[in-house]
């Protein structure tokens, strides 16, 4: 009867003891499955600002690239025959559709004394326009 019971007592402690080491591997295993999960979720999260920056960065290029054409455009256009002509007479579509965007607003605008001089104020900007096209020169 006391070896039965030694012997229960044995396989009791044994199986404790294995109940006890199958816990703590469970424990290991779902402790290393998180940082497992944390790190991939880090990696992705990483990866997707890198692509966005990397989307940004690609986008300012095009932008500056269409920008840097267009000039490019604009600066032939004014050398030819009537470009002159035809960038006075976009500055004062310009200056045109400026006032009648401001006229529609409820503000309170100061304006230079000589507003209706068009002319005036186009021949300013050619002024202008030519002084930087002479220091280029």
């Amino acid at each position: 009867d006391a070896m039965e019971k030694q012997m229960r007592a044995e396989r009791e402690k044994r199986a404790t003891i294995a109940e006890s080491e199958g816990a703590r591997q469970a424990k290991i295993n779902v402790a290393d499955g998180d940082r497992q999960e944390f790190i991939l979720r880090s990696e992705g999260e990483k990866q997707k600002r890198i692509n966005e920056a990397a989307g940004r960065a690609s986008e300012i290029e095009q932008v500056a690239t269409a920008t840097a054409n267009g000039l490019r455009a604009i600066a032939t256009a004014i050398s030819e025959e009537n470009g002159l002509n035809a960038v006075n007479l976009r500055v004062a579509e310009q200056y045109l559709t400026g006032f009648a965007n401001l006229a529609k607003q409820n503000n309170t605008i100061i304006l230079p004394a000589n507003l209706a001089d068009v002319a005036g104020i186009v021949a300013t900007a050619t002024s202008m326009f030519n002084e930087v096209k002479d220091k280029k020169k």
